[in-house]
Protein backbone atom coordinates (compact mmCIF):
# COMPACT_ATOMS: atom_id res chain seq x y z
CA UNK A 1 0.00 0.00 0.00
CA UNK A 2 1.54 3.37 -1.02
CA UNK A 3 2.20 5.90 1.73
CA UNK A 4 -0.39 8.27 0.26
CA UNK A 5 -3.06 5.51 0.45
CA UNK A 6 -2.17 4.87 4.09
CA UNK A 7 -2.58 8.57 4.85
CA UNK A 8 -5.98 8.57 3.12
CA UNK A 9 -7.06 5.51 5.12
CA UNK A 10 -5.94 7.14 8.35
CA UNK A 11 -7.83 10.30 7.41
CA UNK A 12 -10.99 8.28 6.70
CA UNK A 13 -10.84 6.52 10.09
CA UNK A 14 -10.27 9.83 11.90
CA UNK A 15 -13.14 11.46 10.01
CA UNK A 16 -15.43 8.50 10.81
CA UNK A 17 -14.75 8.73 14.53
CA UNK A 18 -15.16 12.50 14.50
CA UNK A 19 -18.52 12.14 12.74
CA UNK A 20 -19.61 9.46 15.22
CA UNK A 21 -18.54 11.67 18.11
CA UNK A 22 -20.56 14.60 16.85
CA UNK A 23 -23.55 12.34 16.10
CA UNK A 24 -23.49 10.97 19.66
CA UNK A 25 -23.07 14.52 20.96
CA UNK A 26 -26.04 15.58 18.82
CA UNK A 27 -28.17 12.65 20.02
CA UNK A 28 -27.32 13.57 23.59
CA UNK A 29 -28.34 17.15 22.85
CA UNK A 30 -31.64 16.07 21.30
CA UNK A 31 -32.31 13.77 24.25
CA UNK A 32 -31.56 16.57 26.67
CA UNK A 33 -33.84 18.87 24.67
CA UNK A 34 -36.69 16.35 24.79
CA UNK A 35 -36.23 15.85 28.49
CA UNK A 36 -36.20 19.60 28.96
CA UNK A 37 -39.38 19.91 26.86
CA UNK A 38 -41.00 17.13 28.88
CA UNK A 39 -40.07 18.86 32.11
CA UNK A 40 -41.29 22.17 30.71
CA UNK A 41 -44.55 20.50 29.64
CA UNK A 42 -45.00 19.11 33.15
CA UNK A 43 -44.31 22.52 34.66
CA UNK A 44 -46.73 24.09 32.18
CA UNK A 45 -49.50 21.66 33.16
CA UNK A 46 -48.81 22.38 36.80
CA UNK A 47 -48.80 26.11 36.03
CA UNK A 48 -52.13 25.90 34.20
CA UNK A 49 -53.54 23.77 37.00
CA UNK A 50 -52.48 26.32 39.61
CA UNK A 51 -54.15 29.12 37.62
CA UNK A 52 -57.36 27.10 37.40
CA UNK A 53 -57.28 26.39 41.12
CA UNK A 54 -56.84 30.05 41.97
CA UNK A 55 -59.65 31.07 39.63
CA UNK A 56 -61.93 28.43 41.11
CA UNK A 57 -60.95 29.50 44.62
CA UNK A 58 -61.71 33.15 43.85
CA UNK A 59 -65.08 32.11 42.44
CA UNK A 60 -65.69 29.88 45.45
CA UNK A 61 -64.96 32.70 47.90
CA UNK A 62 -67.40 34.97 46.03
CA UNK A 63 -70.04 32.29 46.13
CA UNK A 64 -69.48 31.85 49.85
CA UNK A 65 -69.84 35.57 50.35
CA UNK A 66 -73.01 35.59 48.25
CA UNK A 67 -74.42 32.59 50.16
CA UNK A 68 -73.66 34.24 53.52
CA UNK A 69 -75.40 37.46 52.38
CA UNK A 70 -78.53 35.55 51.37
CA UNK A 71 -78.52 33.65 54.69
CA UNK A 72 -78.31 36.94 56.56
CA UNK A 73 -81.18 38.41 54.50
CA UNK A 74 -83.38 35.41 55.25
CA UNK A 75 -82.48 34.80 58.92
CA UNK A 76 -81.39 38.25 59.97
CA UNK A 77 -78.57 36.42 61.79
CA UNK A 78 -75.15 38.19 61.49
CA UNK A 79 -73.36 34.82 61.80
CA UNK A 80 -74.02 34.29 58.10
CA UNK A 81 -71.88 37.31 57.30
CA UNK A 82 -68.62 35.59 58.41
CA UNK A 83 -67.92 34.06 54.91
CA UNK A 84 -68.35 37.53 53.47
CA UNK A 85 -65.79 39.13 55.76
CA UNK A 86 -63.24 36.28 55.41
CA UNK A 87 -63.88 35.91 51.65
CA UNK A 88 -62.68 39.41 50.95
CA UNK A 89 -59.17 38.66 52.20
CA UNK A 90 -59.12 35.24 50.56
CA UNK A 91 -60.20 36.70 47.23
CA UNK A 92 -57.40 39.28 47.42
CA UNK A 93 -54.88 36.47 48.09
CA UNK A 94 -56.13 34.50 45.10
CA UNK A 95 -55.97 37.57 42.87
CA UNK A 96 -52.40 38.28 44.03
CA UNK A 97 -51.45 34.68 43.29
CA UNK A 98 -53.05 34.92 39.84
CA UNK A 99 -51.19 38.15 39.13
CA UNK A 100 -47.91 36.36 39.89
CA UNK A 101 -48.84 33.32 37.77
CA UNK A 102 -49.99 35.38 34.76
CA UNK A 103 -47.18 37.95 34.66
CA UNK A 104 -45.75 36.46 31.39
CA UNK A 105 -49.10 36.32 29.59
CA UNK A 106 -50.27 39.77 28.40
CA UNK A 107 -53.73 38.53 27.34
CA UNK A 108 -54.45 36.89 30.64
CA UNK A 109 -53.06 39.87 32.56
CA UNK A 110 -55.63 42.06 30.83
CA UNK A 111 -58.40 39.58 31.62
CA UNK A 112 -57.21 39.44 35.24
CA UNK A 113 -57.49 43.23 35.54
CA UNK A 114 -61.03 43.06 34.17
CA UNK A 115 -61.88 40.21 36.55
CA UNK A 116 -60.42 42.17 39.48
CA UNK A 117 -62.60 45.16 38.57
CA UNK A 118 -65.70 42.93 38.39
CA UNK A 119 -64.90 41.32 41.75
CA UNK A 120 -64.26 44.72 43.32
CA UNK A 121 -67.54 45.91 41.87
CA UNK A 122 -69.35 42.79 43.20
CA UNK A 123 -67.88 43.26 46.66
CA UNK A 124 -68.92 46.91 46.54
CA UNK A 125 -72.38 45.70 45.63
CA UNK A 126 -72.33 43.48 48.71
CA UNK A 127 -71.49 46.50 50.87
CA UNK A 128 -74.17 48.65 49.26
CA UNK A 129 -76.83 45.98 49.84
CA UNK A 130 -75.68 45.53 53.42
CA UNK A 131 -75.89 49.27 54.20
CA UNK A 132 -79.33 49.48 52.64
CA UNK A 133 -80.65 46.63 54.75
CA UNK A 134 -79.19 48.14 57.93
CA UNK A 135 -80.71 51.55 57.18
CA UNK A 136 -84.15 50.17 56.11
CA UNK A 137 -84.46 47.60 58.84
CA UNK A 138 -83.95 44.66 56.46
CA UNK A 139 -86.71 45.68 54.13
CA UNK A 140 -85.95 43.31 51.32
CA UNK A 141 -89.17 44.12 49.56
CA UNK A 142 -88.26 47.72 49.10
CA UNK A 143 -88.29 48.82 45.44
CA UNK A 144 -84.82 50.29 45.86
CA UNK A 145 -83.31 47.05 47.18
CA UNK A 146 -84.36 44.84 44.27
CA UNK A 147 -82.16 46.68 41.65
CA UNK A 148 -79.20 46.47 43.99
CA UNK A 149 -79.76 42.75 44.51
CA UNK A 150 -80.31 42.16 40.77
CA UNK A 151 -77.12 44.01 39.90
CA UNK A 152 -75.25 41.54 42.15
CA UNK A 153 -76.62 38.65 40.10
CA UNK A 154 -75.52 40.30 36.84
CA UNK A 155 -72.04 40.94 38.24
CA UNK A 156 -71.77 37.31 39.38
CA UNK A 157 -72.74 36.12 35.92
CA UNK A 158 -70.08 38.39 34.34
CA UNK A 159 -67.51 37.13 36.82
CA UNK A 160 -68.36 33.52 36.00
CA UNK A 161 -68.10 34.30 32.27
CA UNK A 162 -64.72 36.05 32.68
CA UNK A 163 -63.36 33.15 34.79
CA UNK A 164 -64.64 30.72 32.15
CA UNK A 165 -62.91 32.72 29.38
CA UNK A 166 -59.64 32.74 31.28
CA UNK A 167 -59.93 29.03 32.07
CA UNK A 168 -60.74 28.19 28.43
CA UNK A 169 -57.82 30.27 27.18
CA UNK A 170 -55.44 28.47 29.54
CA UNK A 171 -56.84 25.12 28.43
CA UNK A 172 -56.45 26.10 24.74
CA UNK A 173 -52.84 27.24 25.19
CA UNK A 174 -52.09 24.08 27.15
CA UNK A 175 -53.64 21.94 24.42
CA UNK A 176 -51.62 23.66 21.66
CA UNK A 177 -48.39 23.35 23.61
CA UNK A 178 -49.04 19.70 24.34
CA UNK A 179 -49.87 19.10 20.68
CA UNK A 180 -46.54 20.68 19.69
CA UNK A 181 -44.67 18.54 22.23
CA UNK A 182 -46.52 15.48 21.03
CA UNK A 183 -45.51 16.12 17.41
CA UNK A 184 -41.91 16.63 18.45
CA UNK A 185 -42.00 13.44 20.46
CA UNK A 186 -43.37 11.54 17.47
CA UNK A 187 -40.59 12.73 15.12
CA UNK A 188 -37.76 12.56 17.62
CA UNK A 189 -37.60 8.74 17.99
CA UNK A 190 -37.62 8.27 14.19
CA UNK A 191 -34.99 10.94 13.75
CA UNK A 192 -32.86 9.52 16.54
CA UNK A 193 -33.24 6.02 15.13
CA UNK A 194 -32.07 7.18 11.71
CA UNK A 195 -29.13 9.07 13.22
CA UNK A 196 -28.10 6.12 15.39
CA UNK A 197 -28.48 3.75 12.45
CA UNK A 198 -26.32 6.02 10.30
CA UNK A 199 -23.76 6.18 13.12
CA UNK A 200 -23.70 2.41 13.34
CA UNK A 201 -23.18 2.16 9.57
CA UNK A 202 -20.27 4.62 9.75
CA UNK A 203 -18.79 2.75 12.68
CA UNK A 204 -19.10 -0.58 10.83
CA UNK A 205 -17.42 0.91 7.76
CA UNK A 206 -14.71 2.43 9.92
CA UNK A 207 -14.25 -0.88 11.73
CA UNK A 208 -13.91 -2.75 8.44
CA UNK A 209 -11.48 -0.10 7.23
CA UNK A 210 -9.46 -0.40 10.43
CA UNK A 211 -9.36 -4.19 10.15
CA UNK A 212 -8.35 -3.94 6.50
CA UNK A 213 -5.64 -1.43 7.40
CA UNK A 214 -4.45 -3.69 10.20
CA UNK A 215 -4.23 -6.55 7.74
CA UNK A 216 -2.36 -4.35 5.25
CA UNK A 217 -0.06 -3.12 8.02
CA UNK A 218 0.75 -6.72 8.89
CA UNK A 219 1.55 -7.42 5.26
CA UNK A 220 3.64 -4.26 5.02
CA UNK A 221 5.42 -5.10 8.24
CA UNK A 222 6.32 -8.48 6.78
CA UNK A 223 7.47 -6.80 3.58
CA UNK A 224 9.38 -4.24 5.65
CA UNK A 225 11.05 -7.05 7.53
CA UNK A 226 12.01 -8.66 4.21
CA UNK A 227 13.24 -5.29 2.96
CA UNK A 228 15.28 -4.86 6.12
CA UNK A 229 16.89 -8.23 5.58
CA UNK A 230 17.44 -7.36 1.93
CA UNK A 231 19.01 -4.05 2.99
CA UNK A 232 21.28 -5.90 5.40
CA UNK A 233 22.35 -8.27 2.61
CA UNK A 234 22.83 -5.29 0.30
CA UNK A 235 25.04 -3.62 2.90
CA UNK A 236 27.12 -6.78 3.20
CA UNK A 237 27.50 -7.10 -0.58
CA UNK A 238 28.22 -3.40 -1.17
CA UNK A 239 30.39 -3.17 1.96
CA UNK A 240 28.66 -0.23 3.56
CA UNK A 241 26.86 0.42 6.83
CA UNK A 242 24.21 2.86 8.01
CA UNK A 243 24.10 5.02 11.11
CA UNK A 244 21.75 7.62 12.59
CA UNK A 245 22.34 10.43 15.03
CA UNK A 246 19.27 11.60 16.95
CA UNK A 247 20.10 15.29 17.35
CA UNK A 248 17.60 15.99 20.14
CA UNK A 249 18.51 12.94 22.26
CA UNK A 250 22.19 12.97 21.19
CA UNK A 251 22.07 9.22 20.64
CA UNK A 252 23.37 6.99 17.85
CA UNK A 253 22.15 3.87 16.05
CA UNK A 254 24.44 1.58 14.04
CA UNK A 255 23.33 -0.96 11.46
CA UNK A 256 24.54 -4.55 11.73
CA UNK A 257 27.00 -4.22 8.90
CA UNK A 258 28.60 -1.09 10.35
CA UNK A 259 29.76 -3.30 13.23
CA UNK A 260 31.11 -5.77 10.66
CA UNK A 261 33.05 -2.99 8.91
CA UNK A 262 34.81 -2.47 12.24
CA UNK A 263 35.56 -6.20 12.49
CA UNK A 264 32.99 -6.83 15.23
CA UNK A 265 29.75 -8.77 15.58
CA UNK A 266 26.49 -6.75 15.39
CA UNK A 267 25.59 -4.93 18.64
CA UNK A 268 28.78 -6.08 20.35
CA UNK A 269 29.20 -2.63 21.93
CA UNK A 270 26.96 0.39 22.63
CA UNK A 271 26.70 2.71 19.60
CA UNK A 272 28.58 5.77 20.82
CA UNK A 273 31.21 8.01 19.27
CA UNK A 274 33.70 7.12 22.01
CA UNK A 275 33.39 3.39 21.31
CA UNK A 276 33.61 3.99 17.55
CA UNK A 277 36.81 6.03 17.85
CA UNK A 278 38.50 3.04 19.53
CA UNK A 279 38.63 1.33 16.13
CA UNK A 280 39.91 4.33 14.16
CA UNK A 281 43.56 4.20 13.10
CA UNK A 282 45.71 6.12 15.62
CA UNK A 283 46.94 8.47 12.89
CA UNK A 284 43.32 9.36 11.92
CA UNK A 285 41.69 9.61 15.37
CA UNK A 286 42.31 13.34 15.77
CA UNK A 287 40.98 14.12 12.28
CA UNK A 288 37.82 12.02 12.78
CA UNK A 289 37.21 13.54 16.25
CA UNK A 290 37.41 17.04 14.76
CA UNK A 291 34.95 16.06 12.02
CA UNK A 292 32.51 14.66 14.62
CA UNK A 293 32.76 17.90 16.65
CA UNK A 294 32.08 19.91 13.50
CA UNK A 295 29.17 17.61 12.67
CA UNK A 296 27.59 18.26 16.07
CA UNK A 297 27.88 22.02 15.52
CA UNK A 298 26.80 22.23 11.86
CA UNK A 299 24.38 19.26 11.79
CA UNK A 300 26.11 18.03 8.68
CA UNK A 301 28.95 15.68 7.75
CA UNK A 302 30.74 16.10 4.41
CA UNK A 303 32.66 13.21 2.88
CA UNK A 304 35.47 12.13 5.19
CA UNK A 305 38.07 9.42 4.65
CA UNK A 306 39.82 7.51 7.40
CA UNK A 307 41.19 4.13 8.35
CA UNK A 308 40.12 1.59 10.95
CA UNK A 309 42.10 -1.24 12.50
CA UNK A 310 40.48 -4.63 13.11
CA UNK A 311 41.41 -6.80 16.08
CA UNK A 312 43.40 -9.07 13.76
CA UNK A 313 45.50 -6.10 12.64
CA UNK A 314 43.89 -5.61 9.21
CA UNK A 315 43.66 -2.00 8.13
CA UNK A 316 40.57 -0.97 6.17
CA UNK A 317 39.87 2.34 4.44
CA UNK A 318 36.41 3.83 5.07
CA UNK A 319 34.43 6.73 3.63
CA UNK A 320 31.55 8.38 5.55
CA UNK A 321 28.88 10.93 4.68
CA UNK A 322 25.88 12.31 6.58
CA UNK A 323 22.96 14.65 5.93
CA UNK A 324 20.28 16.09 8.24
CA UNK A 325 16.67 15.04 7.58
CA UNK A 326 13.65 16.69 9.23
CA UNK A 327 10.44 14.68 9.51
CA UNK A 328 6.93 16.14 9.32
CA UNK A 329 6.85 16.62 13.12
CA UNK A 330 9.95 18.80 12.99
CA UNK A 331 12.30 16.25 14.57
CA UNK A 332 15.82 16.26 13.14
CA UNK A 333 18.01 13.23 12.51
CA UNK A 334 21.36 13.06 10.80
CA UNK A 335 21.39 10.01 8.53
CA UNK A 336 24.79 8.72 7.50
CA UNK A 337 26.42 5.95 5.54
CA UNK A 338 29.90 4.48 5.83
CA UNK A 339 31.52 2.53 2.99
CA UNK A 340 34.56 0.28 2.88
CA UNK A 341 36.68 1.65 0.01
CA UNK A 342 39.74 -0.49 0.60
CA UNK A 343 39.27 -2.27 -2.75
CA UNK A 344 38.69 1.07 -4.51
CA UNK A 345 41.96 2.43 -3.15
CA UNK A 346 43.76 -0.73 -4.23
CA UNK A 347 42.20 -0.41 -7.69
CA UNK A 348 43.15 3.26 -7.77
CA UNK A 349 46.74 2.42 -6.99
CA UNK A 350 46.67 -0.27 -9.69
CA UNK A 351 45.19 2.29 -12.09
CA UNK A 352 47.95 4.74 -11.23
CA UNK A 353 50.50 2.07 -12.03
CA UNK A 354 48.73 1.35 -15.32
CA UNK A 355 48.69 5.07 -16.10
CA UNK A 356 52.41 5.22 -15.47
CA UNK A 357 52.85 2.24 -17.76
CA UNK A 358 50.58 3.86 -20.34
CA UNK A 359 52.60 7.07 -20.22
CA UNK A 360 55.73 4.99 -20.74
CA UNK A 361 54.06 3.25 -23.71
CA UNK A 362 53.04 6.63 -25.11
CA UNK A 363 56.61 7.81 -24.91
CA UNK A 364 57.71 4.62 -26.66
CA UNK A 365 55.00 5.20 -29.30
CA UNK A 366 56.23 8.75 -29.79
CA UNK A 367 59.72 7.34 -30.22
CA UNK A 368 58.32 4.86 -32.73
CA UNK A 369 56.62 7.70 -34.61
CA UNK A 370 59.94 9.46 -34.74
CA UNK A 371 61.57 6.30 -36.09
CA UNK A 372 58.72 5.83 -38.57
CA UNK A 373 58.95 9.42 -39.74
CA UNK A 374 62.72 9.56 -40.03
CA UNK A 375 64.58 6.27 -39.67
CA UNK A 376 62.10 4.14 -41.66
CA UNK A 377 61.67 6.71 -44.40
CA UNK A 378 65.45 7.11 -44.79
CA UNK A 379 66.12 3.52 -46.05
CA UNK A 380 62.88 3.75 -48.06
CA UNK A 381 64.16 6.87 -49.82
CA UNK A 382 67.46 5.06 -50.52
CA UNK A 383 65.59 2.10 -51.98
CA UNK A 384 63.59 4.44 -54.23
CA UNK A 385 66.80 6.32 -55.18
CA UNK A 386 68.69 3.15 -56.12
CA UNK A 387 65.64 1.85 -57.98
CA UNK A 388 65.52 5.10 -59.95
CA UNK A 389 69.23 4.85 -60.83
CA UNK A 390 68.93 1.15 -61.69
CA UNK A 391 65.97 1.98 -63.93
CA UNK A 392 67.94 4.72 -65.69
CA UNK A 393 71.22 2.84 -66.20
CA UNK A 394 70.45 -0.88 -66.21
CA UNK A 395 66.89 -1.09 -67.57
CA UNK A 396 68.19 -2.04 -71.03
CA UNK A 397 70.31 -4.85 -69.53
CA UNK A 398 67.37 -6.35 -67.62
CA UNK A 399 65.20 -9.09 -68.99
CA UNK A 400 61.44 -8.66 -69.30
CA UNK A 401 61.03 -10.50 -66.01
CA UNK A 402 63.56 -8.21 -64.34
CA UNK A 403 61.73 -5.13 -65.64
CA UNK A 404 58.47 -6.58 -64.32
CA UNK A 405 59.99 -7.21 -60.89
CA UNK A 406 61.54 -3.73 -60.92
CA UNK A 407 58.08 -2.20 -61.48
CA UNK A 408 56.56 -4.19 -58.67
CA UNK A 409 59.33 -3.16 -56.27
CA UNK A 410 58.81 0.49 -57.26
CA UNK A 411 55.03 0.27 -56.66
CA UNK A 412 55.56 -1.47 -53.32
CA UNK A 413 58.00 1.22 -52.18
CA UNK A 414 55.55 3.95 -53.22
CA UNK A 415 52.70 2.25 -51.39
CA UNK A 416 54.90 1.81 -48.30
CA UNK A 417 55.71 5.55 -48.31
CA UNK A 418 52.00 6.34 -48.59
CA UNK A 419 51.18 3.91 -45.78
CA UNK A 420 53.84 5.44 -43.49
CA UNK A 421 52.51 8.95 -44.22
CA UNK A 422 48.91 7.89 -43.44
CA UNK A 423 49.96 6.11 -40.25
CA UNK A 424 51.79 9.22 -39.13
CA UNK A 425 48.72 11.30 -39.92
CA UNK A 426 46.45 8.92 -37.96
CA UNK A 427 48.91 8.95 -35.07
CA UNK A 428 48.89 12.72 -35.15
CA UNK A 429 45.09 12.80 -34.69
CA UNK A 430 45.49 10.63 -31.57
CA UNK A 431 47.95 12.93 -29.85
CA UNK A 432 46.77 14.42 -26.56
CA UNK A 433 47.97 17.96 -27.31
CA UNK A 434 44.81 19.06 -29.16
CA UNK A 435 44.56 22.84 -29.00
CA UNK A 436 41.09 24.27 -29.72
CA UNK A 437 40.87 27.74 -31.24
CA UNK A 438 38.20 30.02 -32.66
CA UNK A 439 38.97 29.46 -36.35
CA UNK A 440 37.69 30.70 -39.69
CA UNK A 441 36.57 27.46 -41.36
CA UNK A 442 36.45 29.14 -44.78
CA UNK A 443 40.22 29.83 -44.57
CA UNK A 444 40.92 26.23 -43.49
CA UNK A 445 38.84 24.93 -46.39
CA UNK A 446 40.69 27.15 -48.92
CA UNK A 447 44.07 25.97 -47.59
CA UNK A 448 42.94 22.36 -47.94
CA UNK A 449 41.89 23.03 -51.55
CA UNK A 450 45.29 24.58 -52.29
CA UNK A 451 46.96 21.36 -51.09
CA UNK A 452 44.75 19.40 -53.51
CA UNK A 453 44.80 21.96 -56.33
CA UNK A 454 46.87 19.79 -58.68
CA UNK A 455 44.62 16.74 -58.25
CA UNK A 456 41.46 18.85 -58.53
CA UNK A 457 42.73 20.31 -61.80
CA UNK A 458 43.81 16.87 -63.06
CA UNK A 459 40.37 15.30 -62.35
CA UNK A 460 38.53 18.43 -63.64
CA UNK A 461 36.54 18.44 -60.41
CA UNK A 462 33.87 21.01 -59.54
CA UNK A 463 33.54 21.94 -55.85
CA UNK A 464 30.80 24.10 -54.37
CA UNK A 465 30.83 24.94 -50.65
CA UNK A 466 28.59 27.12 -48.48
CA UNK A 467 30.05 29.85 -46.33
CA UNK A 468 31.03 28.59 -42.86
CA UNK A 469 30.88 30.50 -39.56
CA UNK A 470 33.79 30.64 -37.18
CA UNK A 471 34.02 27.56 -34.99
CA UNK A 472 35.86 26.42 -31.87
CA UNK A 473 38.01 23.65 -33.41
CA UNK A 474 41.49 22.15 -33.77
CA UNK A 475 42.53 23.98 -36.94
CA UNK A 476 45.00 21.55 -38.57
CA UNK A 477 42.63 18.60 -37.94
CA UNK A 478 39.65 20.33 -39.62
CA UNK A 479 41.90 21.16 -42.57
CA UNK A 480 42.98 17.50 -42.72
CA UNK A 481 39.27 16.48 -42.57
CA UNK A 482 38.52 18.48 -45.75
CA UNK A 483 41.69 17.13 -47.45
CA UNK A 484 40.76 13.50 -46.74
CA UNK A 485 37.10 13.86 -47.77
CA UNK A 486 37.85 15.70 -51.03
CA UNK A 487 40.81 13.39 -51.74
CA UNK A 488 38.55 10.38 -51.19
CA UNK A 489 36.02 11.74 -53.72
CA UNK A 490 38.76 12.41 -56.29
CA UNK A 491 40.16 8.91 -55.82
CA UNK A 492 36.79 7.15 -56.21
CA UNK A 493 35.47 9.21 -59.13
CA UNK A 494 33.15 7.67 -61.72
CA UNK A 495 34.75 6.88 -65.08
CA UNK A 496 31.99 8.50 -67.16
CA UNK A 497 31.81 11.89 -65.43
CA UNK A 498 33.93 14.53 -63.79
CA UNK A 499 33.81 14.76 -60.00
CA UNK A 500 31.20 17.13 -58.60
CA UNK A 501 31.36 17.89 -54.86
CA UNK A 502 28.80 19.89 -52.84
CA UNK A 503 29.36 20.95 -49.24
CA UNK A 504 26.37 22.46 -47.36
CA UNK A 505 26.28 24.01 -43.90
CA UNK A 506 23.47 24.73 -41.44
CA UNK A 507 23.01 25.21 -37.70
CA UNK A 508 20.63 22.57 -36.28
CA UNK A 509 19.06 21.45 -33.01
CA UNK A 510 19.81 17.94 -31.80
CA UNK A 511 16.10 17.27 -31.20
CA UNK A 512 15.27 17.80 -34.86
CA UNK A 513 17.94 15.43 -36.25
CA UNK A 514 16.96 11.76 -36.64
CA UNK A 515 20.62 10.67 -36.80
CA UNK A 516 21.35 12.13 -33.36
CA UNK A 517 20.18 10.48 -30.14
CA UNK A 518 21.27 10.89 -26.51
CA UNK A 519 23.57 13.76 -27.35
CA UNK A 520 25.33 15.93 -24.79
CA UNK A 521 24.76 19.21 -26.64
CA UNK A 522 21.61 20.98 -27.78
CA UNK A 523 22.89 22.63 -31.00
CA UNK A 524 25.32 21.48 -33.69
CA UNK A 525 27.11 22.66 -36.83
CA UNK A 526 25.85 20.33 -39.56
CA UNK A 527 28.15 19.86 -42.59
CA UNK A 528 26.73 17.74 -45.42
CA UNK A 529 29.38 16.51 -47.90
CA UNK A 530 28.07 14.95 -51.13
CA UNK A 531 29.83 13.70 -54.29
CA UNK A 532 28.85 11.94 -57.53
CA UNK A 533 31.50 9.22 -57.44
CA UNK A 534 31.15 5.45 -57.60
CA UNK A 535 29.36 5.33 -54.26
CA UNK A 536 28.99 2.21 -52.12
CA UNK A 537 26.39 -0.15 -50.71
CA UNK A 538 24.82 1.17 -47.49
CA UNK A 539 25.55 -2.20 -45.94
CA UNK A 540 29.13 -0.95 -45.52
CA UNK A 541 28.19 2.52 -44.19
CA UNK A 542 29.83 1.87 -40.79
CA UNK A 543 32.64 -0.42 -41.91
CA UNK A 544 34.24 2.18 -44.19
CA UNK A 545 35.45 4.05 -41.06
CA UNK A 546 37.35 1.00 -39.74
CA UNK A 547 41.16 1.27 -39.89
CA UNK A 548 42.67 -0.48 -42.96
CA UNK A 549 39.20 -1.52 -44.16
CA UNK A 550 38.84 -1.32 -47.99
CA UNK A 551 35.78 -1.88 -50.16
CA UNK A 552 37.70 -2.22 -53.42
CA UNK A 553 40.63 -4.21 -54.70
CA UNK A 554 44.04 -2.59 -54.37
CA UNK A 555 44.61 -3.02 -58.13
CA UNK A 556 41.41 -1.08 -58.91
CA UNK A 557 41.91 1.86 -56.56
CA UNK A 558 45.03 2.81 -54.66
CA UNK A 559 44.93 3.64 -50.97
CA UNK A 560 45.72 2.39 -47.49
CA UNK A 561 42.24 2.26 -45.89
CA UNK A 562 43.22 4.87 -43.32
CA UNK A 563 41.79 8.12 -44.76
CA UNK A 564 38.19 7.80 -43.54
CA UNK A 565 39.39 6.40 -40.21
CA UNK A 566 41.31 9.66 -39.79
CA UNK A 567 38.13 11.61 -40.62
CA UNK A 568 36.15 9.78 -37.93
CA UNK A 569 38.93 10.27 -35.39
CA UNK A 570 39.05 14.01 -36.12
CA UNK A 571 35.27 14.34 -35.64
CA UNK A 572 35.43 12.33 -32.39
CA UNK A 573 38.21 14.62 -31.15
CA UNK A 574 35.69 17.46 -31.55
CA UNK A 575 33.03 15.45 -29.63
CA UNK A 576 31.00 15.25 -32.82
CA UNK A 577 29.49 12.60 -35.06
CA UNK A 578 30.03 11.50 -38.68
CA UNK A 579 27.65 9.32 -40.71
CA UNK A 580 28.03 7.90 -44.20
CA UNK A 581 25.46 6.84 -46.76
CA UNK A 582 25.87 5.86 -50.39
CA UNK A 583 24.36 4.41 -53.53
CA UNK A 584 26.44 2.38 -55.92
CA UNK A 585 27.04 4.21 -59.21
CA UNK A 586 25.42 7.41 -57.89
CA UNK A 587 27.70 8.78 -55.17
CA UNK A 588 28.37 9.07 -51.44
CA UNK A 589 27.18 11.44 -48.69
CA UNK A 590 28.94 12.20 -45.42
CA UNK A 591 27.02 14.04 -42.66
CA UNK A 592 29.14 15.69 -39.96
CA UNK A 593 27.86 17.15 -36.68
CA UNK A 594 30.19 19.36 -34.63
CA UNK A 595 28.85 20.67 -31.29
CA UNK A 596 28.37 24.40 -30.85
CA UNK A 597 30.36 25.33 -27.75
Amino acid sequence: MPLRTLYRASWFVKASFIICFFVIFFVAGVTYKNMSDLSESSELVEHRYEIGIQLEMAMSYLKDAETGQRGFIITKDSVYLDPYFSGRENINNSLAALKQLLQDNPTQKKSLRELTELIDERLANFQEAQRFLVQKNNDIESPKFIPIFSKGKVLMDEIRQKIKEMTDLESLQLHEKQKEYKNNLKLTPIFLYIIILLTLVIMVIAYRKIMNDVRMFKIKNEQLELFRESANLSEIISKHGRWKWDIEDDSFEFSDNLYRLLGEEPHSFPPTVENFLKYVHPDDVEKVAEQVTQMREEKDLPFIFYRVVHKNGNIRHLKAYGRTVTNKWGKQNLLGTTTDITDEIANFKALEERNIELERNNRELSAFNHVASHDLQEPLRKIQTFLSRLEEKEEENLSATGVKYMSRIKNAATRMRLLIDDLLQFSRTNKADKIFEISDINVLFEEAMEDLAEKIHEKEATIHADSFPKMYVIPFQIQQLFINLVGNSLKYKAEDRAPKITINYEKVSAEGESLLSKTSHENYHKITYKDNGIGFDNEFAEKIFILFHRLHNRNEYSGTGIGLSICKKIVQNHRGYIFASGEEGVGATFTIYLPIT
